[in-house]
């Protein structure tokens, strides 16, 4: 199979029945022009910025308290101003599409029995801990915190403090104590709902003890509700308990505080790989308007359907999962790990369930086909509508196995945004066909392009993923950066006035594009930038090689250096036979240039908590910064992996510094 290649297109029936051709009708008749084509309407939404929003909103009928004077007050960027004069709440949305009997949540648990709760009891938890929490002092604008696995609690939390107006905020509670206070502390919550462990791989891991000390440090809070998972008896002193909240206040009716637009909604936070996480606000509006577009056009999704992503709660999303609820999606939690007790859980879940829109990783997807995994020699997965993946970049390989082992009629909807706007900037398009290796379009009223060092956009090159005008669920701003100078720093400093997103990506001609990985992770070797994630598939392809993480180290001994470091499978040993098919792998399906000069085995592949590669702070590692300034170690995965790394430096060093010739093989 190569790149490009085209794996599906949808029928003509179903074309007919999805939401973007409903919406490409009401677009061309508000316009008064022909969308014939997914192209036209794309340029449509980015040159027309406010004719686009203001049909969405329209086309959508969301809930609003008061309508917007205007789609737009501001267009710059940063400091865009949209939706002004608009009142309005995330939760009316919610309640608009769930005063039902159907499904709402579907949660799946190591920890606890299957849980459904309907959209009236859904609506009715939501209203009684509302209630609660403005007799607790809870007032629009304060802020709202958890420290929660993926349970429906979670949900109800965060529906609650956005009914009343507070921010909501969570860390997963495979968080430690050092990395929640690093992300809770910078929000001061008034209200913590925690969790006394969670279950993961069939091992439970209590956090009674951590809450506790995580109480003690996060200044201002004043309550706190225990959320038992692991022991129904559970207790945390001076705390009240779930059950007991939700009890008191039974019979509440849903009361939604009308806020303003840009009224802040939650606070996300950056991975933290290099220092204190970014809080990062976002608004109601901007959320409201950017996942309706996105999951009822993008993902197609709507009532009838079972939205599911694996994600934990610290996690973007998570966020856009349970933004499934706005578009009249149920929507399917899942709270532990996705290969326990064996390689299927998830594709069991999807048949048992009937999940319409499973969603996961790309290195889920790759780690499915590396154990053999067939999905659709043992689980009836008719229902099965479409295929994601986002984390990383899915490569071909990844879409051969799905098409090969999942289903053959998939739509296979590889995504790519992120935590900042916490939505799509390239993604999934139902009308469009799907070609391997490849995303399928850029987002409706995202004015994505690839550009070079010099600003100059690119089509058919890789370049800097940007954004060149705004869009409504760019933050808000940062926690404690008054002046927005951090934010400036983070998104405009290389190109202002234009959102440098951080990724590398080659735009084709029909509007598709392909991901290539970070770009401050991109490796140029004598005059060829290629992505890490173009060394990885092919490194991949090599037997008993199980990951890998290539940094390029020039300047350390002066010279061009490329390490590559992988973990192997058991039994498997890093001899000149391993070291040469990964050489000639890399040669073939990458880059001669790209050849690592040293390959280094490690345990483990070091990764954050999302799984993402730590490619940038293992560079700086290994170019001699101290590990407390390179990473926040609450933020890892897998410590030990990092620690390995630590100690392969000295051994790295020495072999950057042999000699001045230009690199021609590979060492160590």
């Amino acid at each position: 199979m190569r790149e490009g290649e085209i794996l599906w297109r949808p029928s003509p029936e179903r074309a007919a029945r999805a939401r973007l051709t409903a919406f490409r009708a009401y677009a061309a008749g508000v316009a008064g022009r022909d969308f014939a084509d997914y192209g036209r309407l794309w340029r449509w939404s980015v040159d027309e910025l406010e004719a686009f929003w203001q049909a969405v909103w329209d086309f959508s009928r969301l809930p609003l308290w008061r309508r917007f004077d205007r789609v737009l007050g501001r267009r710059s960027m940063p400091g865009a101003e949209w939706f002004p004069g608009a009142r309005l709440n995330y939760v009316d949305a919610v309640a608009q599409r769930w005063d039902t009997e159907e499904p709402a949540l579907i949660a799946v648990s190591e920890a606890r029995p299957t849980t459904i709760l309907t959209g009236r009891q859904l609506l009715r938890e939501t209203a009684a801990l509302a209630a609660w929490l403005r007799g607790a002092g809870v007032v629009p604008g304060d802020t709202v915190a958890a420290y929660l696995p993926n349970v429906p609690e979670a949900v109800i939390a965060f529906l609650a403090a956005a009914a009343v107006g507070a921010v909501w905020t969570v860390c997963s509670p495979d968080f430690g104590e050092a990395g929640t206070v690093d992300r809770l502390g910078q929000a001061r919550p008034k209200v913590l709902f925690a969790c006394d462990g969670y279950r993961y791989a069939g091992r439970a891991y209590p956090r009674l003890d951590v809450v506790e000390r995580i109480r003690r440090r996060l200044d201002g809070l004043e309550h706190t509700v225990l959320v038992p998972v692991l022991d129904p008896a559970a207790a945390l002193s001076g705390g009240e308990r779930w059950e007991e909240v939700i009890a008191g206040e039974a019979g509440a009716q849903l009361e939604v505080a009308p806020v303003p637009a840009d009224h802040p909604l939650w606070i996300l936070y950056s991975s933290g790989t290099t220092g204190p996480p970014k809080a990062i606000v976002h608004g109601h509006a901007g959320i409201v308007a950017e996942h309706w577009k996105a999951l009822a056009l993008h993902l197609d999704l709507g009532p009838q359907k079972r939205f599911f992503w694996y994600t934990t709660t610290g996690w973007m999303m998570w966020n856009f999962l349970v933004s499934g609820l706005l578009v009249g999606a149920s929507v399917v939690l899942y709270d532990g790990s996705p290969t326990y007790p064996d390689p299927e859980a998830l594709w069991r879940l999807a048949e048992e369930v009937g999940i319409t829109h499973l969603g996961t990783s790309a290195a889920y997807l790759a780690a499915m086909a590396e154990r053999g995994v067939r999905p659709a020699d043992h689980h009836a997965l008719a229902r099965l509508e479409m295929l994601g993946s986002t984390g990383s970049p899915l490569g071909v390989d990844g879409f051969e196995w799905a098409y090969r082992h999942v289903r053959e009629d998939l739509w296979l909807a590889s995504v790519s945004g992120g935590t900042d706007v916490c939505s799509l900037l390239v993604g999934a398009n139902p009308l469009l066909p799907v070609a391997a290796g490849e995303i399928q379009c850029r987002c409706l009223g995202v004015n994505a392009a690839a550009f070079d060092p010099e600003g100059r956009p690119l089509v058919g090159g890789v370049g800097e993923l940007v954004v060149t005008d705004p869009m409504p669920s760019m933050p808000l701003g940062f926690l404690h950066d008054p002046e927005g100078a951090r934010l400036r720093e983070a998104y405009f400093a290389t190109y202002p006035g234009v959102w440098r997103h951080g990724d590398w990506v080659r735009f084709t001609p029909s509007g598709s594009c392909v991901i290539y990985g970070r770009s401050d992770a991109t490796i140029n070797r004598r005059g060829v930038r290629i992505g890490t994630s173009e060394i990885y598939r092919a490194v991949a392809r090599v037997p008993g090689v199980r990951d890998s993480l290539a940094v390029d180290l020039e300047g350390l001994g002066g010279r061009p250096f490329m390490a590559l470091f992988v973990a192997l499978e058991e039994g498997v040993a890093l001899d000149e036979g391993v070291r040469a098919a990964i050489a000639r792998a890399i040669r073939e399906d990458a880059s001669p240039r790209h050849v690592p000069d040293a390959v280094y085995p490690l345990p483990d592949i070091p990764r954050t908590l999302n799984g993402k590669k730590l490619e940038v702070p293992v560079r700086r590692l290994l170019l001699g910064e101290r590990p407390e300034a390179v990473v926040n170690w609450d933020s890892v995965a897998n410590p030990s992996a990092l620690e390995a790394v630590v100690a392969l430096r000295p051994s790295v060093a020495a072999d950057a510094a042999l000699d001045g010739k230009e690199p021609d093989g590979m060492q160590g």
